[in-house]
C-alpha cells in the first residue's frame, strides 16, 4: 500500500511540478506567449511552429489550448487558425517527453536549490518568477525518478502482473484505459512516461504501450473539452475540434498496431526509448496531415455547436479571461478593459436619467436594469481579482490591482446614486406633477453635461494613467464644486423670489445637486492615485 501511494504522489508531483513551470514561465512571458500566439496565426506553418514553442516553453499542451480558447472565446482569433496552434502544441508535448526521459537526474537538485534561492529572495521580481519555473523543473525530473523507484516493486508483485496482464487482448480497451489514465493524471505526459516505464520494466507488452500511449493523447482531448464545458461556444468548438482530430488519428492507426509493433520491435533499441520515439513520431505524422484539413474541421464544428442563444438581456462579462490569472498584467489588463465597460453604462445611466428629468418617467426602468448591468459587471471584477495571487504581484501590480478595485467600486457606487436620483425625481416630481423651474432644469442639464466629461475624462486617466490628464481631471473637479455651489445659491435666491416651481422642488433640487456632487467626487477619484496626492475632500477633513 505504502508504495502504491508513493506512486500517486510521484504522479502528483510531476503534475504539480509542471503547473509550476507554466505559472511561471506565464507570469514572466505570457504577454510575450500570447503576442507570439496572436501574430502567428495568418499562415498555418508558423501557427503550427508557434503552437510547439510554446508549449515546449510552458510543459504543457493543456495551458497553450487554454491560451488560443480563450482569444478564440473573445473572438480575436478564427477558429482555423487556432485548430492548426493545437495541433502544433501536440507536437510540442511530444517532444517535451522525448526530452525528460534523458538522464537528467543530476539537474534536479541545482533546479530546485537555485530556484529557491530566486524566488524567496527575488519573489515578486521576474527573477523571483524564473525561479519558480526553476523549481518546478527540478520537480518534474525528480518525480520521473520516484516514478521509476516507485513502480519497479509496484511491477514485480505478481498481482499487479496479473493485472496488466489482462491488457493484451483488446486493442480498443488498451486505447481506452489509456485515455482513461490520461484523464486521472490530468497529463497525457504524465500517461506516457508511465507507459514507457511499465514497458522497459516488462510488465506490458510493447503492442499494449502503444495502444496506451494513443490513447492517453485520445485522453488528452477528452481532458480539454471538460475543461472548456463552461466555455461559449467558440470555446467549446476548439476543444471538439483537437478532440475530433486525435480521434481520427486514433481509427487510423489502431487497426495497423500489430504491424506497427512487429516493425518498431525489430529496431536496435530498448522498448523504453521505442514508446516514446512512438509518441513522438505518432503526433508528428497525424498533425503534419491533419494541418491542410484545419479549415474544413473548423466548418464541421461550426455545424455541430451553433452559437450561443441569448436568453438573458443582462450585460455579461466579456474580458474576464480565466486563463490570462497567471500572467499577472495581462489579467490586470483584462479587468482594466472590464471596467471601462461598467463607465460606458453609467453614461448610459446619465443619458437616460436626463430623459427623466425632461419628463420620460418609462425611462427609470431603464436606468434601473442599467444598474443591475453595473452590479453583474462589478461582481464579477471583484472575484476575478481576488482570484489572483496577490501576495505574488510587483510593486507595480499591486498598486495597479488596488487601483482597479478602487475604480470599480467607485463606479458600482455611482450606479447606485444615479438610480436612486432616478427613482426620486419619478416619485416627487413627475408622479406628484411637479416641474423643475426653467431656470433649475438649465442648471440640472449644465451639471449632467460636466458629470459626463469628467466621467470620460476619468475613464481616460483611469486607462492612461497620464498625470498631465490627471491633472485636468483634478481642476474639473474643483470647477464642478464651484458650479454646484454657485447653482445651489442661485436656487435659494429662486426661493426667496417665491418661485412657486423652485418651492415645490426644493428639497428634491438640492438633493440632485448633493448627488452630482458626490457623483463628481466618485468620478474624479482616479486622478488623486494617478497623482499620488490626498483628495482634497480628505484634506478639508483632516484640516
Amino acid at each position: 500500500m505504502l508504495t502504491l501511494l508513493n506512486l500517486l504522489s510521484a504522479v502528483a508531483l510531476l503534475v504539480w511540478g509542471t503547473h509550476i513551470v507554466r505559472t511561471g514561465i506565464m507570469r514572466v512571458y505570457g504577454a510575450d506567449l500570447r503576442r507570439v500566439l496572436s501574430r502567428s496565426v495568418e499562415k498555418k506553418p508558423m501557427a503550427f511552429l508557434a503552437g510547439i514553442g510554446v508549449t515546449t516553453l510552458v510543459q504543457s499542451s493543456n495551458a497553450t489550448t487554454l491560451l488560443v480558447t480563450s482569444f478564440v472565446a473573445q473572438n480575436l482569433v478564427g477558429l482555423t487558425p487556432a485548430l492548426v496552434v493545437i495541433l502544433g502544441a501536440d507536437v510540442g508535448t511530444a517532444i517535451m517527453a522525448r526530452i525528460l526521459t534523458f538522464d537528467l537526474s543530476w539537474l534536479s537538485p541545482l533546479f530546485i536549490f537555485f530556484g529557491v534561492v530566486f524566488f524567496l529572495g527575488r519573489k515578486q521580481t521576474r527573477a523571483g518568477q524564473l525561479g519558480r519555473a526553476s523549481i518546478g523543473l527540478g520537480l518534474i525530473l525528480l518525480a520521473l525518478q520516484l516514478i521509476v523507484e516507485a513502480a519497479r516493486p509496484i511491477t514485480e508483485a505478481s498481482g499487479v502482473q496479473v493485472i496488466f496482464s489482462s491488457l493484451t487482448g483488446d486493442i480498443m480497451l488498451d486505447a481506452l484505459i489509456g485515455a482513461v489514465f490520461a484523464i486521472i493524471s490530468y497529463s497525457s505526459l504524465a500517461a506516457v512516461l508511465i507507459t514507457a516505464t511499465l514497458t522497459a520494466t516488462g510488465v506490458i507488452s510493447f503492442k499494449v504501450a502503444l495502444c496506451l500511449v494513443i490513447g492517453a493523447n485520445l485522453g488528452s482531448g477528452l481532458l480539454a473539452m471538460l475543461n472548456n464545458s463552461t466555455s461559449n461556444a467558440a470555446g467549446k468548438r476548439v476543444a471538439l475540434g483537437s478532440l475530433l482530430f486525435k480521434f481520427i488519428g486514433s481509427l487510423a492507426v489502431l487497426p495497423l498496431i500489430n504491424v506497427i509493433a512487429s516493425g518498431l520491435s525489430k529496431l536496435p533499441v530498448n522498448s523504453e526509448e521505442l514508446v516514446i520515439f512512438f509518441h513522438v513520431f505518432y503526433n508528428l505524422i497525424r498533425c503534419l496531415v491533419m494541418v491542410p484539413f484545419a479549415e474544413p474541421m473548423a466548418r464541421l464544428c461550426k455545424r455541430l455547436i451553433r452559437d450561443d442563444q441569448e436568453t438573458d438581456t443582462r450585460l455579461k462579462p466579456r474580458h474576464l479571461d480565466s486563463s490570462a490569472l497567471d500572467t499577472p498584467a495581462l489579467a490586470l489588463a483584462n479587468a482594466s478593459r472590464e471596467t471601462l465597460r461598467i463607465g460606458d453604462v453609467l453614461e448610459q445611466m446619465l443619458m437616460t436619467f436626463s430623459k427623466v428629468v425632461h419628463g420620460e418617467p418609462r425611462q427609470e426602468r431603464e436606468v434601473r436594469r442599467m444598474d443591475d448591468d453595473v452590479d453583474v459587471l462589478y461582481t464579477a471584477i471583484k472575484l476575478y481579482l481576488a482570484r489572483m495571487p496577490k501576495e505574488d504581484l510587483p510593486e507595480e501590480d499591486s498598486r495597479r490591482w488596488a487601483e482597479i478595485i478602487e475604480m470599480a467600486l467607485n463606479l458600482e457606487q455611482a450606479g447606485d446614486i444615479i438610480e436612486r436620483m432616478s427613482g426620486d425625481v419619478a416619485d416627487k416630481s413627475l408622479a406628484a406633477r411637479r416641474a423643475f423651474s426653467p431656470e433649475g432644469l438649465k442648471e440640472l442639464e449644465t451639471l449632467l453635461e460636466l458629470l459626463l466629461n469628467n466621467l470620460r475624462l476619468g475613464l481616460s486617466v483611469f486607462l492612461s494613467r497620464d498625470t498631465i490628464s490627471a491633472r485636468r481631471l483634478r481642476r474639473a473637479k474643483h470647477r464642478f464644486r464651484l458650479t454646484d455651489r454657485r447653482f445651489s445659491h442661485a436656487h435659494v435666491d429662486r426661493l426667496h423670489q417665491q418661485n412657486v416651481q423652485s418651492i415645490e422642488t426644493s428639497s428634491l433640487h438640492l438633493g440632485l445637486l448633493g448627488d452630482m456632487k458626490r457623483l463628481n467626487s466618485l468620478f474624479c477619484a482616479v486622478a488623486y492615485s494617478v497623482l499620488e496626492q490626498p483628495d482634497d475632500d480628505e484634506a478639508d477633513e483632516k484640516s
